[in-house]
Formats: C-alpha cells, sequence, structure tokens
C-alpha cells in the first residue's frame, strides 16, 4: 500500500517551516515578557470637602497616614501626596493639586494612586470615568481603598461607574436640599447672604457694616453725585492705592456700576439675583426669571441714606446714553477687523440701521469678499459671549491660568520651596489638632489654648501667603498678566441686556469677521471665542 498522499504534503511542509524557522530570530515582546518593577511609584491624593477645623485636622491625619502606607508596603516608593483643601468633588477644574498629580502622571513620575474612596476623587461621573481613561492611557492605576477598588483589573469602568453614580447622586441631593432650605429662608425673609459686599462684614449670618470699607462707598457715591464719571472714579480709587477684597487689585468702571446699583448700601437686599443649576456640573447663573426673587426692605445696617442712594440712579438714568446709539467715538471703531485684507471695517448707515463693512473692498483698494455684519449683531453676540465665559470661567480661564503657573512653578527653584510649604502646613494642623485635644480634655487652659492656636495660624497663613507669592514670582509674563486681569473683569460682570463700550474696550483686542454670519473675538490674553450671527441680527451660539 502507498503511503497517504496529504501525509506526506503535511510532513514536507511541517520540514519546510523547520528549516525557514532556524533561519530567523525571533523575539516575544509581549506583555508577559516585560520584567515587572521592582518598587512602584506611588502618590497619595486627598480631598476635604469643608474648610472647618476639624475637617482640617482630619486632612493633616490623611498625611500622615499615607506616609506610614509607604512604610507598611517596602513595594512601595511614595512619590509625593497631592491634597486639596476645601474643594468640592463636583467639578475637577477647581482642585489644583488634582492637575498636579495628572500632569505627573502625564510626565512618568508615578505608576499608581492611591485614594480613600471614589467620592473623595470625583463625585461627577463623567469627569471620574475621563480622568481614568486618561490615568490609564498614563500607565497609571487608581486603587480607591473604600471600595477595593483596583483600575488595574478586568471592566474597570463598570465596576467604578456605580459608586460613582452613587456618589453623584449623594452631591445632587446634597445640593437640593440646600436650594430648599435657602427658598424657605428667602421666602420668610431669614436669608442674608453668603459673600458680603464690599462694606461689609458677615458675622454670625448677620450683615455689620466695615467702617474703613464704608468710608471708600460712601467716597463713591459723593463722587458720582458730584459729577465724576465711574471710569475716572475707578482711577482715582487706583491711583490713591484704595485696597479691595477677595485679592482683587484693580477698580474698574464696571465695579463702580455695581457699587452705585447695590440696593444693600441703603440697607435693602433684593434676594436671588443668580442661582445655581440643578444638575452636575454645579454652575451660578444669572436669574432672568427662570427663579422666583425677593426684595426685603431693612435686611441689613445702611452704609448710605435711601435720599443719596435714589439720587444716584436718577443721575444715571439721566446720563445714560446706549452705547450702540452714540453718534462718535463708537466702540466698535478699530475693532472689526477683515480676515483677507486684514484692514479694520467702517460704520455704514443703511434705512436707520447700522452696518459695519470692509473699509478697503468699500473704498476699491482691495478686492475682499464682500462682508457685513449688523451692529446691533455685534453687539448681541458680545453680550452672549461675556455670558457664557462668565458661566464657564473656571474651566477655561482658571484651567489655563493654573496650566501656565504650573509650568512656571516647574521651571523654577520655587518647586521646591512650595512642597516645603505643603508639608510645613500639614505639620502645623496637626499641631493644633493636638493642642486642640489637650484643650479638649482640660489639660490646656482657655488662654493658653487661645495663644497657642492663633500663633499657629497665624504662621500658616504667612506660609500660605509665601506659598501664592512662589507660585506668582514668574507672573512677568504679559499673556499671564492679562489672562488675570481678564478673568477678573468677567467674574465682576454681571450679565445685561445692553452693551457697555467700556467693558469691551477692556477685554477685546479685534474681532475677525470671518463672514456675515461668523465672527471671532480675540481677547486680552491671547482668548479667542467664535460666534455665529444671522442676516437679521439673531446670535447663536458657534
Amino acid at each position: 500500500m502507498f503511503p497517504n498522499l496529504c501525509s506526506i504534503v503535511c510532513v514536507a511542509e511541517r520540514q519546510k517551516i523547520r528549516k525557514e524557522s532556524s533561519r530567523m530570530n525571533v523575539i516575544n515582546i509581549t506583555a508577559e515578557n516585560k520584567k515587572p518593577k521592582e518598587i512602584i511609584r506611588l502618590a497619595a491624593y486627598c480631598r476635604v470637602s469643608s474648610d472647618s477645623a476639624d475637617q482640617l485636622h482630619s486632612f493633616a491625619a490623611q498625611i500622615r497616614y499615607y506616609k506610614d502606607y509607604e512604610r507598611k508596603h517596602p513595594q512601595y516608593k511614595l512619590v509625593d501626596i497631592y491634597a486639596d483643601e476645601g474643594l468640592t468633588g463636583t467639578c475637577m477644574d477647581k482642585r489644583d493639586e488634582l492637575h498636579r498629580l495628572i500632569k505627573d502622571c502625564k510626565k512618568d513620575k508615578i505608576d499608581r494612586i492611591i485614594v480613600k474612596s471614589v467620592s473623595r476623587f470625583a463625585r461627577n461621573t463623567q469627569e471620574l470615568l475621563t480622568t481614568l481613561r486618561m490615568l490609564k492611557e498614563f500607565g497609571v492605576s487608581v486603587y480607591f481603598e473604600e471600595q477595593d477598588i483596583d483600575t488595574d483589573k478586568l471592566n474597570m469602568e463598570m465596576i467604578v461607574t456605580f459608586p460613582g453614580m452613587a456618589a453623584q447622586q449623594e452631591s445632587e441631593s446634597i445640593s437640593g436640599n440646600m436650594r430648599w432650605s435657602y427658598k424657605k429662608r428667602m421666602e420668610s425673609g431669614e436669608f442674608n447672604c453668603c459673600a458680603p459686599a464690599y462694606g461689609f462684614n458677615l458675622i454670625d449670618g448677620q450683615l455689620e457694616v466695615n467702617e474703613t470699607e464704608a468710608a471708600v462707598i460712601r467716597r463713591i457715591f459723593s463722587m458720582y453725585l458730584n459729577g465724576m464719571g465711574k471710569q475716572r472714579i475707578a482711577t482715582t480709587l487706583n491711583r490713591d492705592g484704595i485696597p479691595r477684597r477677595y485679592g482683587c487689585e484693580k477698580w474698574y468702571g464696571f465695579t463702580i456700576h455695581y457699587i452705585l446699583n447695590n440696593e444693600r448700601y441703603m440697607g435693602d437686599a433684593l434676594l436671588q439675583k443668580s442661582y445655581t443649576t440643578e444638575t452636575l456640573p454645579f454652575r451660578k447663573v444669572k436669574n432672568h426669571g427662570a427663579k422666583t426673587q425677593y426684595y426685603v426692605e431693612n435686611a441689613n445696617p445702611a452704609i448710605v441714606s435711601r435720599e443719596t442712594y435714589k439720587a444716584a440712579q436718577e443721575l444715571q438714568k439721566a446720563r445714560h446714553t446706549p452705547s450702540c446709539k452714540r453718534q462718535t467715538a463708537y466702540p466698535l471703531t478699530g475693532m472689526l477687523r477683515c480676515p483677507d485684507c486684514g484692514r479694520s471695517f467702517r460704520r455704514l448707515l443703511t434705512a436707520g440701521t447700522a452696518y459695519w463693512v470692509c473699509s478697503g473692498k468699500t473704498s476699491g483698494a482691495t478686492d475682499c469678499i464682500s462682508r457685513r455684519v449688523r451692529e446691533d449683531a455685534v453687539y448681541d453676540a458680545f453680550l452672549i459671549m461675556l455670558e457664557k465665559l462668565k458661566d464657564y470661567r473656571k474651566p477655561l480661564l482658571g484651567t489655563l491660568i493654573h496650566d501656565i503657573e504650573v509650568m512656571q512653578s516647574r521651571t523654577s527653584e520655587n518647586y521646591g520651596r512650595i512642597a516645603e510649604i505643603d508639608k510645613t502646613i500639614a505639620d502645623l494642623a496637626a499641631q493644633n489638632l493636638i493642642i486642640t485635644r489637650l484643650h479638649t480634655s482640660g489639660v490646656l487652659n482657655a488662654s493658653d489654648y487661645a495663644a497657642k492656636s492663633s500663633e499657629i495660624n497665624n504662621k500658616i497663613s504667612a506660609l500660605r501667603t509665601e506659598r501664592r507669592k512662589k507660585l506668582s514670582e514668574d507672573e512677568e509674563d504679559e499673556q499671564l498678566d492679562k489672562l488675570k486681569e481678564l478673568y477678573e473683569i468677567i467674574e465682576e460682570y454681571e450679565p445685561a441686556d445692553e452693551p457697555d463700550g467700556e467693558i469691551l474696550s477692556q477685554t477685546v483686542e479685534s474681532i475677525t469677521v470671518n463672514s456675515n454670519a461668523e465672527i471671532t473675538f480675540k481677547l486680552i490674553g491671547g482668548v479667542e471665542l467664535t460666534e455665529k450671527i444671522d442676516e437679521k441680527g439673531r446670535c447663536h451660539s458657534a
């Protein structure tokens, strides 16, 4: 019998393959053959959701806990402890230390992150998953201690989603309860405010007059009623070195406008001028009638008399002329630019409607594409752009400013000192906890406790001031200065129904007319934002 032909062919093929394989050098580079790291670079992330003393003491305890964790787990080397104090977990853009942690992961300085719980990392499920995916791409795993969740395991996203959703629902529930509480207190007239206006201090829930600042408020009303304009008043206060509040350095014309129109200064209160949205991410928006407002007479001590306040209102009405109706020095003069020839636009009146067109095109000097935009459409687009920028100033401008500051601190010698300051602050907070316990147990009397606690708190305050100074020492960069100025202006801006030529000139460097239906605002600091309009002047988001 003859051998099976198929068997002979198969044997021949296998011999041929073995001969060819002997001439090839094959190296297996699968993940299984990678040499595991002997030491895992560990980072710990802590967050405290309140700025109360007890929470800050807990913050110091967390730092000690993770250092002890490193000692108990020799396979880990603790790179750093990233700790955000007194911040909410519902939005990640507010947390400087979390951003620093992510940047270090991107630079391959960290292999693994340990966090107490999912809720300490984030309460917004979408941002949580986005961050975890990004860290996974960097080759960084995250371990959540309370839930015993390790992102190195399979089906990580499904596992993390459930506790993340629960934490998100918890945040929304807490926020809803707070809104309900505020509403009831507003209805009864018991609600005062959360952040006192310039000229007041908030003490035990009640507004009290700050006499030093109140003198400035009275001076502002006096200067205005004596004929001085708002911008001139601001310039005078800046020249005289009059300090402001909350870290703001300059006075602006619109700041003076806000003061002259704040009913608090005559003793009344209009409640719910703005409100917080009900879904994550929570945003504070201007109340244009979506929520009920409450007017409370004699809600707080007055700084100026009702007669003085009302006189300022009447004078403003007498002086008021909308920017878009001025016959000379239009705010848009020199602002609008042609993307083809680079020339500025000029103003034309057609059947009573103001339009802006390329000066080169209309004079025949250039052969640009014909572009024409209505003046009121440009103003509408500007107002909408400002309102959106105010709503999203933290994720846009705040993040950009933070990134530039971080880059500067990385390239300077300040970074090491900042780390030392962070550690010292944590140690001082721990000392505060110890003396608090000694006082509670009766070992330390009240006077000694107050003196020691005050001494520690003063040191912490000085260290935080030094930390801010170290982070801002490289602020000679013009872009960073302009971005901070823009952020300050936008933060104080109150959405209006009419354009303000002053804020236009302070925030906008130029406006490019891309087409009859689209314009781009170039703001100070290099920020560019685009809005779409139609020929009838209505504006909508780009």
